[in-house]
């Protein structure tokens, strides 16, 4: 079996909000691509510790402040890595090439349009979602929806996933042109829980709509590649290793994975703790939301595990 090379990857982040990225030397493995700073972790070493040393080596930076962000693991045909990604929010002096390598600092929306080793995608991924991500839950008639959903905005909500009972583009296309408005004024993505034949027709109908897919465990089942085009936002629902391992063979974008605690919505499904969470988190080389009886104060623990952050309906709804 090939080694698994620990590496402690540092996504950079400025005052301004732009993401520092270096270009691999040509003669380096997957040479001449763009990455996001770091190296291996050396025996005796935590994260922490590899981090800062690389960082101060490679850009002449002293980490102050740092995150988890996410753990890939990817296997190429010559080697096999597992990334350990935190993002760094606070750090003295200025970053400059220390090795010679040629340094950028990008805007987050901006990174699709560089080359980087496959192993590094997830990590744009992760870095473009947010941590709160709300489930709409029930209201009565668009005024309430609209109200309801208006508030989870203004509390910090930048993924909202529509999840209605029997959705029905004919008989609900209103009320969604009304969750895209709202949510395109925020800079919020919308994803649709639905068909894929719904999620057509609504792309055709607002063509411009910042909006993604989101499938159930059953209907991701049914499928083997996946069933949109990759600059739409797709997710999966998720409880154990299988349905795991089947969303990402789908290409899944995120997952969530539930339930962590216990919920008013599944009062009869026991949860899975945040013992087990952890350890499904590790089996997952995307963002993964912690779903389930969970809030803002669940945040932090959540990330601590592996997590890009918490979703839920009545945290925020």
């Amino acid at each position: 079996m090939t080694k698994l090379i620990h590496v402690a990857v540092g996504v950079i982040i400025g005052t301004d909000g732009k993401i520092l990225i270096a270009k691999r030397s040509q003669t380096a493995h997957q040479g001449g691509l763009w990455e996001f700073p770091g190296g291996k972790v050396d025996a005796g070493e935590n994260i922490h510790q590899a981090l800062t040393r690389e960082l101060q080596e490679e850009l002449a930076i002293k980490v102050i402040a740092s995150e988890p962000l996410i753990q890939i693991r990817h296997h190429y045909p010559d080697k096999s890595v597992l990334l350990d990604v935190h993002k760094v929010t606070r750090f003295s002096e200025e970053p400059c090439g220390a090795e010679g390598q040629p340094i950028c600092w990008v805007a987050p929306d901006e990174l699709s349009k560089f080359e980087f080793p496959a192993a590094n995608k997830p990590i744009i991924k992760a870095i473009t979602l947010p941590d709160k991500y709300l489930i709409t839950g029930e209201f009565i008639g668009e005024d309430d929806f609209c109200c309801r959903l208006s508030s989870a905005l203004d509390q910090g909500v930048r993924l909202v996933q529509l999840r209605l009972t029997n959705l029905d583009f004919a008989a609900h296309k209103s009320l969604l042109a009304k969750a895209i408005k709202l949510s395109e004024k925020s800079s919020a993505c919308l994803l649709i829980n639905s068909s894929l034949d719904v999620f057509e027709l609504a792309v055709s109908s607002f063509p411009h709509a910042k909006i993604g897919l989101h499938l159930n465990r059953h209907e991701a089942a049914a499928i083997s590649s996946r069933p949109i085009a990759a600059d739409y936002l797709l997710g999966v629902s998720c409880h154990d290793e299988n349905e795991i391992i089947q969303a990402q063979q789908v290409g899944a974008d995120y997952l969530l994975l539930s339930p962590v605690k216990n919920t008013q919505s599944h009062p009869d499904t026991n949860p899975m703790g945040w013992n087990t969470f952890a350890s499904l988190v590790e089996l997952a080389n995307v963002p993964v939301y912690a779903l389930g009886g969970l809030a803002d104060g669940d945040i932090s623990q959540a990330k601590l595990l592996g997590a890009q952050g918490v979703a839920g309906i009545s945290a925020w709804w």
